[in-house]
């Protein structure tokens, strides 16, 4: 036989696109199209619905940027139209290339009740299936004429990311606004073809498979009248049945598919924006579910579930129904879907807290998978704080976006610091958007690492980004692949079920030990400074606040704010969604964290304040509260009274220019560049810098990434570097036993002070930054004299050691890392620590010395100015603090980690001194939150674990009565497994292993 393939897979193209689409609606009336353009903000529902409008025409400009507009469609339904089924096709401008990227809108109906959404893949409303003719239609839609960020040429600088700055251009130009007939046939003829054309394509050209559906599509097209596609479509279908009912193999690969639509719960569009897109999106998914028996459909983020509740109660009604048939699926158990790497310990435990807890309450669900498709990695802390949270699997998608090494697996144990694993699924079809087309099934089946051992994978199905969700085009093609010849299955399944089955199949899954690092998008640690310190001091003045709050409730009359906390919790945890945290959202979204931060500082403190002032009493004392969980000048943790503070500093003039900072333990000498070029170790006789290496020396370099600007630092970054060695002044500080020094570059100025504590190991740095350049990125270097194969970085509960070689590609490609309050380098014996009080972003370099004496250089990372998509990125005044720490073992590196984000708060006019309302007597043990539970009982939660990767035996006291004991999870639950600790009266004993977190509930007597 000839070989015509080409040839008919080419016909195929042409015939669907020009006559078997087109003919989808053979018929279609104009419909009349009235608008009002809100003047602001959003408006209610009424509002808008009751708003004056005037004409507007098909082919007209609409909707300046973050514009909303109501428009009013309305119109009759054609007599010679009974019988068959009509659809409004309401088009606001769409490019069907960006679902979830541009404007939106929500149909309601005139009494205000919510229809569905519209996106640029979701344009139709059925008005009925039979009309009978003559039917009045009146439509609203409440139109959002979001501007597109990431168009075709992405990553230029846009001013449309703030509506400050955006103009008031119109940016669409409204389509088509029709009713018309929806030919049935034709558009599941247009479904059959679509299924068949795509696994075609992905077959081998010799297998026979494909040379049946070719030959069955070409009699299917033979049949087709071109001028009368709806009259002849049922007899094009008949050709294709034969090859569509064919069954796929018993060794397919089985993809349990999940109705999805990961929506950003803020990115390309601000916070208010994504309550709306939640409303869209659920409003066509409950649709979808009515339509379609065997769809199912998963919505994560506790967040969006809370907006849905507090902004469309309408929607809210239509999606508990659902829940409540199993159809609708509460996922995750999050807050939001956060970034992992940077929220410290309490914070992440908290994204389950709140997330799971909102949904037991809502729904009675609880929640076993954490469901993080687009995270930019995991912290290696996060197995531990999983299980804790009551849960056992993980969902990610993200890894597979990794520049450099393909991870070698997709269905794992993942285990953290502490040993905890937990059972991850990374879905092969490589997409959270799935759109069920063949090539994705079919890269699924082909990706799929486990083979042999597994056959099960799961599809998040769905537009998402910007939202959507499922379509049913979708749900139709799902239909035709549950069992057929060549594909993969496709089953729709809720993720438990998906877990449940994949567990079970491969019970000695491969083992992953310590972080899940992304190999992109490293920038997001350091990009929008000011979104980051937010984060870091918002965690702990709620530490502040709770512990505080607590000791004042049981000490005095001081009532604990359990609603104030409850909130200010959920707007911290919601900024740390993993693309405002991380700071790759437009200029809107991070002007308006700096307010919030602003604003839940400004509560918490006055929660800390009346606390403390509740617990000072009244006298004269001058009391220090001591917030860290380690003793600090004398004063206890979590206690009060008058500091106890030893030594003295001196400054004296370097013979060779710049000055000597001296405590008896520390000597540093600060050059005439304002550099330090020594930081002796008086104790250990031992010098901290690389013999002619100088600290605390700021660096320069280009920094244009390949792409994602915001989110992205390639490692040719490296490649060029400019130290800022030139001082405008070098001079002692206000205080007279500090060095002052001031650098210009570019367009920018930096101001630091040096200094070192009475009776401390630490110099302390404080780095004030005028920043002005674009493109560039500042970084503070600690060239340091230790021979360290490995160093130690803070994360959840714990710390995570990473090579400083790059021996491998994978090692090699951790050129840019993520830490809490500390990096720790080690060799036996002796150490150095840097911690900071609100930076994230870090390297760590090794270089053999002509000596044979190894540098190990730490770098902390200070800004970046990228453009795309906010072009002001960090441009301002920005403030830090980092403390150079010679001689520091882990432990030291541990307190100084807290003492620079907790400094003591002093009261003056005070009682003699606040006893804590729990000590802990090791040292190694860690309490991370002291609190009332949120049920109100007035019970007592401490948590705490174990910092330095030993083990432990710990003593707590509590500094009341204590009637019972209970080991918990983080919701405060009590766990059936645990082995109940000893107990004295008021003093609790237990064993820890290496990183262990506990969480203990003190009833009071």
């Amino acid at each position: 036989m000839h070989d015509d393939r080409s040839l008919v897979e080419a016909r195929l193209k042409r015939v669907l696109d020009e006559r078997i689409r087109p003919a989808v609606y053979p018929e279609s009336v104009p419909l009349e199209v009235a608008v009002w353009h809100a003047p602001g903000e959003p408006v209610p529902v009424d509002e808008g619905l009751s708003a004056p409008v005037e004409p507007i025409e098909a082919g007209a400009r609409w909707g300046a940027p973050w514009g909303t507009s109501w428009f009013r469609v309305t119109g009759t339904v054609p007599q010679e139209w009974a019988g068959k089924t009509v659809e409004a096709i309401l088009d606001l401008g769409f490019d069907e290339n960006m679902p979830g990227f541009q404007c939106e809108g929500l149909v309601y109906r005139p009494d205000g009740t919510p229809v569905k959404g519209l996106n640029p893949r979701n344009q139709w409303v059925r008005i009925g299936a039979p009309v009978e003719g003559g039917e009045e239609v009146r439509l609203h839609v409440e139109a959002a004429s979001n501007p597109v960020i990431l168009d075709y040429h992405p990553f230029r600088p846009t001013q449309l990311g703030d509506k400050e700055t955006a103009g008031s251009k119109p940016q669409y130009k409204l389509e088509r606004m029709d009713l018309a007939v929806l030919d049935e046939t034709v558009w599941q003829l247009v479904i059959d073809l679509e299924v068949l054309g795509e696994l075609m394509a992905e077959l081998p050209v010799e297998s026979a498979r494909r040379w049946d559906i070719l030959r069955a599509v070409e009699k299917a097209l033979d049949a087709v009248d071109l001028q009368n596609v709806g009259g002849t479509a049922a007899a094009a279908r008949t050709h294709l049945e034969g090859v569509l009912s064919a069954p796929a193999v018993p060794s397919a690969h089985r993809i349990s598919a999940v109705g999805h639509a990961h929506i950003d719960s803020a990115w390309l569009w601000p916070l208010r924006e994504t309550v709306r897109k939640v409303a869209r999106t659920t409003s066509n998914m409950t649709a979808l579910i009515e339509d379609e028996p065997d769809f199912v459909f998963a919505m994560s983020q506790a967040q969006q579930w809370a907006w849905v509740k507090e902004h469309r109660p309408e929607v809210w009604a239509k999606v508990k129904k659902a829940v409540a048939d199993g159809r609708f699926v509460p996922a995750g158990g999050m807050w939001v879907e956060s970034d992992t790497n940077m929220p410290g310990s309490e914070a992440m435990a908290r994204q389950f807290v709140h997330g799971k807890r909102f949904f037991l309450d809502e729904f009675g669900v609880e929640n076993e998978e954490a469901w993080l498709p687009d995270t930019f990695g995991f912290a290696a802390g996060l197995p531990q704080i999983i299980k804790a949270a009551g849960s056992k699997w993980l969902l990610t998608q993200k890894i597979s976006w990794s520049q450099t090494n393909k991870f070698p697996h997709h269905t794992f144990q993942w285990e953290g610091i502490d040993g905890t694993r937990i059972f991850t699924h990374f879905p092969p079809v490589d997409t959270y958007n799935c759109s069920m087309k063949g090539s994705e099934i079919a890269h699924a089946a082909n990706n799929f690492k486990d083979k042999g051992v597994a056959r099960h994978s799961l599809a998040p199905t769905g537009w998402g980004d910007g939202g959507g969700g499922t379509t049913r085009e979708m749900v139709a093609k799902a239909a035709r692949l549950r069992d057929l010849e060549g594909s993969a299955t496709v089953v729709w399944e809720t993720p438990e079920k998906f877990f449940e089955k994949a567990e079970a199949e491969y019970p000695n899954a491969p083992v992953w030990v310590g972080e899940l690092y992304l190999e992109l998008h490293r920038a997001t640690l350091t990009s929008q400074a000011k979104t980051k310190q937010g984060n870091r001091r918002s965690e702990h003045l709620l530490r502040e606040a709770e512990l505080w709050a607590a000791t004042a409730a049981v000490r005095t009359k001081f009532t604990y704010p359990y609603e104030e906390l409850d909130r200010l919790w959920k707007t911290v945890l919601l900024h740390q969604f993993h693309d405002i945290l991380p700071g790759s959202s437009i200029a809107w979204v991070h002007r308006e964290a700096r307010k919030t931060y602003e604003a839940v500082a400004e509560e918490l403190n006055g929660i800390i304040g009346a606390a403390q002032r509740a617990l000072a009493g009244e006298g004269t004392a001058a009391l220090a509260f001591n917030s860290a969980p380690h003793i600090r000048d004398g004063v206890p943790a979590g206690g009060a009274r008058t500091p106890v503070v030893g030594g003295e500093c001196t400054l004296v003039p370097r013979t060779d220019g710049g000055y000597v900072l001296d405590n008896g333990r520390l000597r540093i000498e600060v050059d005439e560049r304002g550099l330090v070029v020594s930081a002796f170790d008086l104790a250990a006789d031992r010098e901290t810098l690389a013999p002619g290496k100088a600290a605390n020396l700021l660096q320069i370099h280009p920094d244009f990434p390949n792409m994602w600007d915001a989110w992205d630092v390639d490692e040719f970054y490296r490649n060029t570097v400019t130290d800022l060695v030139d001082a405008d002044e070098v001079a002692p500080g206000d205080d007279g036993v500090s060095v002052r020094i001031v650098r210009t570059f570019g367009a920018s100025k930096v101001t630091q002070v040096l200094s070192l504590a009475p009776g401390e190991w630490r110099l302390d740095i404080g780095t004030e930054v005028d920043w002005h350049e674009t493109e560039k990125f500042l970084k503070l270097a600690f060239p340091l004299d230790v021979h360290a194969e490995r160093y130690a970085s803070e994360t959840q509960f714990g710390h995570f050691f990473r090579p400083t070689h790059t021996n491998t590609s994978w090692e090699s490609a951790k050129f840019e890392a993520c830490n809490h309050r500390f990096v720790h380098m080690e060799e036996p014996g002796w150490g150095v620590a840097v911690v900071n009080d609100s930076t994230y972003g870090h390297d760590v370099t090794r270089a053999v010395r002509d000596d044979g004496g190894t540098t190990t250089t730490v770098r902390v990372s200070l800004l970046r100015a990228p453009r795309f998509p906010d072009p002001e990125t960090d441009q301002g005044v920005h403030r830090f603090r980092h403390a150079l720490v010679p001689g520091a073992g882990i432990g030291d590196a541990v307190r100084e980690g807290w003492r620079i984000n907790l400094p003591e708060r002093k009261v003056v006019g005070g009682a003699s001194e606040v006893a804590p309302l729990v000590a802990v007597a090791q040292d190694a043990v860690v309490v991370t939150a002291v609190k009332l539970a949120d049920d109100g009982s007035g019970d007592v939660v401490v948590r705490f674990h174990e910092s330095r990767g030993g083990r432990s035996r710990a003593t707590l006291t509590a500094g009341f009565d204590v009637e019972a004991v209970t080991v918990t999870d983080l919701l405060e639950r009590p766990l059936a497994d645990a082995t109940a600790p000893e107990r004295d009266g008021n003093r609790i004993t237990l064993k820890l292993r290496p990183f262990e977190l506990v969480t203990l509930r003190l009833k009071r007597a």
